[in-house]
């Protein structure tokens, strides 16, 4: 492996800006291509970020070509991360994308079976596992504290005027912000879904076009039901991005903000109609190399690259928070529960 690893990054929109702050950030990282299907867009953001060398095209497979980068990042829309990362895997590169992995499970199998075969890392952009905060639950609930963990709720509640392109999307909710969710639950509780059964709708009132509420109740392994609830057009007393969680264990219940808010209790002894409890403190963890979202994991990513280690949010781990999200999906087209 190279001392100095180059990376293109296709797709120079809004969320672009992070990433290349982060690249211009971690030594022995080159950007050595931008590529846009507006030109302009690629331009402006190697300007921006003083990346004078750096070639721009609005043609991907001319530019590797040109470039022969170790790492591709893409920043597109979902609909564009197959082709993008089917071409940079053809051309030897490792593949950062923004989620969701895909924008249907076909897709997602094809783009992980292409990096298995071609030998290098493919992963995904799930920045709410590097919160500090969420590394402190799941400390937390992995240290038995509560017990075996049973149940876990979690509540979405936010309405949200974005305009635009989202007023207009089927299934708004589920496919735009849920994947988010889905992969929390999954981290937190170290489970993976087995089953899901969801109900969309679109109340009244509601300034989008399709169902923008949900909810869904997965089976997990180990015995766990994860049941979600969630709307993106919920006036007043809205939650955190992150929502609002409850962790049921056999011995006690974590309630988590999802910001730094937290709620613990735990048996302290039984035999009457309400046990005793006491409380907890969810202790502080080394959060060293698993935090500060974007740049936590474009970080990991570079090493895991040097070292050839493997990335927590590889597609292959990742591909099954997708099928929750087009689980989900499906369970509410069809009115069924669907198996994952």
């Amino acid at each position: 492996m190279a001392e100095t690893l180059k990376v293109v990054l296709a797709g120079c929109g809004g969320m672009s800006a992070a990433w290349l702050k982060t690249a211009n950030e971690i030594p022995g990282v080159s950007v050595v291509g931008l590529v846009d299907i507006n030109e302009t867009a690629a331009q402006k953001r190697r300007d921006e970020f003083g990346m004078h060398n750096a070639v721009t095209d609005t043609d991907l497979d001319k530019v590797l070509d040109h470039t022969k980068p170790d790492i591709v990042f893409d920043c597109a829309i979902p609909e564009a991360h197959v082709d993008i990362t089917l071409t940079a895997l053809a051309h030897g590169c490792h593949v950062l994308g923004e989620k969701p992995l895909a924008d249907s499970m076909e897709n997602a199998w094809k783009m992980v079976e292409a990096a298995q075969k071609a030998n290098r890392l493919f992963a995904v952009i799930q920045n709410r596992r590097y919160l500090a905060s969420a590394r402190r639950v799941k400390h937390c609930l992995a240290s038995a504290a509560i017990g075996n963990l049973t149940t876990v709720n979690s509540d979405f509640y936010i309405g949200a005027h974005f305009g635009g392109f989202r007023d207009h999307m089927k299934h708004v909710l589920l496919l735009d912000m849920a994947i988010h969710t889905f992969d929390s639950a999954r981290f937190l509780t170290g489970a993976d879904p087995i089953a899901v059964y969801c109900k969309e709708w679109n109340p009244a009132g509601s300034w989008y076009d399709h169902d923008a509420s949900a909810i869904a109740i997965f089976e997990f392994t180990n015995g766990i039901v994860y049941a979600y609830r969630g709307s993106w057009c919920s006036e007043g007393l809205h939650t955190s991005w992150e929502c609002d969680w409850r962790f049921i264990g056999d011995k006690g219940t974590v309630k988590w903000d999802g910001g730094d808010g937290f709620q613990a209790q735990a048996v302290a002894s039984g035999g009457e109609f309400f046990s005793k409890h006491t409380d907890l403190v969810l202790p502080e963890v080394d959060t060293t190399g698993k935090v500060d979202g974007h740049a936590g994991l474009i970080r990991e990513f570079v090493q895991c690259v040097r070292t050839g280690t493997t990335p927590e949010t590889t597609c292959t781990d990742n591909i099954k928070s997708l099928s929750m999200v087009f689980g989900a999906i499906e369970s509410a087209e069809t009115g069924r529960r669907v198996e994952l």
